[in-house]
């Protein structure tokens, strides 16, 4: 972070989220709770999309695949506060650019709640990048294999299937019933702690590439005969993540299979899930997995069937899934800071102290560059802008400060994430939250993890209406923030 060269992003967002419904799910797969609305498949630019990911930030990457040429998948957010996830994909990877956007708008055209729905695309040159829905609470694979609070509960597990079978029941519904290399890794958690699939397994890493990255132990067996994935690997695939959530690890089917047929169903269990669930309980999942591992494709159920055996054995239906998980919910926070009450409170005032108190020190490498740079009438004339800033700041004529650091700014040599959240601070006093709200997601262009630009969009939000993005903003902040307070500890 620091005073830098940097093409921006326009300075312009939307005050309000809108989106529009493509079509409601079907009435079977859906459950009581209520529909959201999804903005319509579209095409995004490049420029929008490095801007809501800082530039493809290393920061903001939340999982990577393939060892020489990985297929990346970044976090972001857009203008309009809508938050996703971008999987960027290798340059080789789709080099048919019709077949490419052909497939995105197939799959965009899907709409379900148990979906991580897709959003968009951007195909240009050698660019092929999918957008879909953001989804922060992180992988099954990591819910289930790598806990660090509490072991999955019984009831959150048969939830995660039945949600599952309902997914893959609506994408066969929709004429999308293929789906590649389906595991724990593509299941994703939204920010009530609900399962959702990922749109992105609805197509291929590749034109040409492998449906299947996982160990040859889980591949379904004919796709090792012919190479391709038919809507019964899928549910092949479904059996092995149905031994996954029983026994809490990874095991092979083969292997599975020869436990279940010795009868010693004990040994598939996870311990940690002693007396949550009933033998008949565990005898049904058991019995469902065997059927989807059978050998011969034709004998596996089909996602409906799957979904209706799975109903009747759910659990604690009356009880959220963020707090089956034991997972923060967006509307809570287990302790803010006092900036972040602060900027809870909208208290403008603690906040401008703040600021005034930290200067220049996350501007890293400022007094070098502008040393060096000095040396110029106009790079002197630049600097004399932010230094009047800097004192109209400090005696709190706000007026001012925002002309001067205007001045600064547009000069266009030189960005610093300081002066923007001074600038955005001095805004929100002066009544201006579309502009305090624009200048601090310049701050988190040029600074993905500093955790004022966070606080700052918060506020502005708030002014705005926007209550509900708000909060995320403010539940950001305080995870940067916390990150950053870990980080100076072991240092």
């Amino acid at each position: 972070m620091g005073i830098q060269c940097s093409r921006l992003m326009p300075c312009c967002v939307d005050s309000q989220v809108k989106a529009s419904v493509i079509e409601t799910p079907d009435a079977e797969i859906e459950d009581s709770s209520e529909v959201s609305n999804w903005p319509t498949f579209r095409e995004f630019t490049l420029e929008q999309l490095k801007n809501a990911t800082s530039g493809f930030a290393v920061e903001n990457i939340v999982s990577e695949h393939g060892e020489k040429a990985p297929n990346v998948v970044y976090k972001g957010k857009l203008e309009n506060q809508m938050r996703i996830a971008v999987k960027r994909f290798n340059r080789n990877a789709w080099p048919d650019a019709r077949q490419f956007l052909e497939e995105a708008r197939s799959v965009g055209q899907l709409r379900n709640q148990r979906l991580a729905n897709l959003l968009g695309c951007f195909c240009e040159g050698d660019e092929r990048l999918l957008v879909a829905e953001y989804m922060p609470n992180e992988t099954l694979a990591k819910h289930l294999f790598h806990w660090e609070t509490q072991p999955m509960k019984w009831a959150m597990r048969l939830r995660v299937v039945l949600h599952l079978a309902q997914a893959l029941e609506y994408c066969t519904s929709k004429g999308r019933a293929l789906y590649h290399d389906l595991n724990a890794y593509r299941v994703l958690f939204d920010e009530d702690g609900n399962p959702r699939l990922s749109s992105f397994g609805l197509m291929k890493n590749s034109r040409d590439g492998k449906s299947y990255s996982t160990n040859l132990a889980f591949t379904p067996p004919e796709y090792l005969r012919t190479g391709r994935v038919t809507p019964e690997s899928v549910i092949y695939s479904f059996g092995t993540l149905l031994l996954d959530l029983l026994s809490g690890k990874h095991i092979p089917p083969s292997h599975a299979l020869d436990v279940i047929r010795g009868r010693n169903i004990q040994m598939l269990t996870d311990s940690c899930l002693e007396g949550q669930f009933s033998d008949d309980d565990g005898t049904e999942l058991v019995r469902l997995a065997s059927r989807c591992l059978q050998y011969e494709p034709r004998e596996r159920p089909n996602p409906k069937s799957l979904a209706a055996a799975l109903a009747p054995l759910q659990k604690e239906t009356e009880v959220p899934s963020h707090v089956l998980m034991g997972i923060q919910h967006s509307t809570t926070f287990a302790s803010l800071s006092p900036l972040g009450e602060a900027c809870s409170r909208k208290d403008l005032t603690a906040i401008h102290e703040v600021l005034e108190n930290i200067g220049y020190k996350d501007d890293e490498g400022v007094a070098n560059e502008l040393s060096f740079q000095m040396w110029t009438d106009q790079m002197q004339e630049t600097l004399n802008c932010k230094k009047k800033g800097d004192l109209a700041f400090r005696q709190k004529d706000f007026r001012l400060a925002i002309e001067c650091y205007t001045q600064f700014i547009d000069a266009g040599t030189m960005v610093s994430p300081t002066v923007y959240a001074r600038r955005s601070i001095c805004y929100l006093i002066n009544d201006m939250p579309q502009e305090a709200l624009n200048d601090a997601m310049q701050v988190q262009v040029v600074s993905p993890v500093w955790h004022i630009a966070s606080y700052l969009q918060s506020v502005a939000l708030t002014a705005l209406g926007m209550e509900n993005e708000a909060q995320a903003a403010l539940k950001d902040g305080t995870t940067l923030e916390s990150k950053r307070s870990a980080t100076t500890k072991q240092k």
